[in-house]
Order: structure tokens, then C-alpha cells, then sequence
């Protein structure tokens, strides 16, 4: 496991990579959680739109923005940070300039979606 669990900005992770998955939003959101699955690291996937099933959530925690609107999911992220008594215990994941500068003034490290895409994508078999 990883020292700090990762708090992923899960449409921004998705939409990094131009592989068609704006025709299947619910199964690149599936592909995106198998991925985190096999991290085997913990993982929190916060997504936003209509909340389904996405399967076996195993270890990775999967949280739905509240709300819905453009900003939902980063204000969710950004408020788990900030108010946590030890914000720098989360690894943000995104590539939105706005929610990364948010948390890393709250202390939290900030990893580009693009980067832990490859970092998922080395993983697989």
C-alpha cells in the first residue's frame, strides 16, 4: 500500500487519453476502477454525473459528486483535502491547473493525470 492514498480526479484521468471513451462514459469509468484495482494501492475514484454500478469496488473507494455542474467533482476533491487535519496524508491525482494549485496550498502533493495514466498503463499485463 501506498504511504498516502491516492484521491483520484476520475473524469480528468479518463478524458486524458482520446481513446473514444466519450461513447462509453460508464465503461471507460469500469476500465478506470479495474486499473485502480490492480494498484492494489488505496485508492479514493471521485466521479462525477449520474452514479451507477461500476462493479467490484474492492479496496478502491468510489465517491459521486453530491452535485451536478462543471466544478462538482474538483470542489468535492479540494474540500477533502482542506479539511482534513493532515491534508498532505492525500495524493491528489489531476491535470486541472485550478484544483492542483487548491490542494497543493493545502498541502497536498499533486500528480498529472497523463502521468499516473502511464504509471496505470505500465501496470497491465
Amino acid at each position: 500500500m501506498s504511504r498516502v492514498p491516492w484521491l483520484v480526479d476520475g473524469m480528468n484521468v479518463i478524458g486524458s487519453k482520446p481513446d473514444g471513451w466519450w461513447r462509453d462514459r460508464t465503461g471507460a469509468m469500469r476500465r478506470l476502477l479495474a486499473a485502480l484495482h490492480d494498484l492494489g494501492e488505496e485508492t479514493w475514484l471521485v466521479l462525477d454525473g449520474e452514479p451507477r454500478s461500476l462493479g467490484d469496488e474492492g479496496h478502491v473507494t468510489v465517491v459521486w459528486a453530491p452535485e451536478p455542474g462543471p466544478n462538482a467533482a474538483d470542489d468535492l476533491i479540494a474540500g477533502l483535502v482542506e479539511e482534513d487535519a493532515d491534508p498532505g496524508r492525500w495524493h491528489v491525482v489531476t491535470s486541472d491547473a485550478a484544483l492542483a494549485a487548491r490542494v497543493r496550498a493545502a498541502g497536498a502533493p499533486v500528480t498529472g493525470a497523463g502521468a499516473f495514466r502511464a504509471r496505470l498503463e505500465g501496470q497491465e499485463r
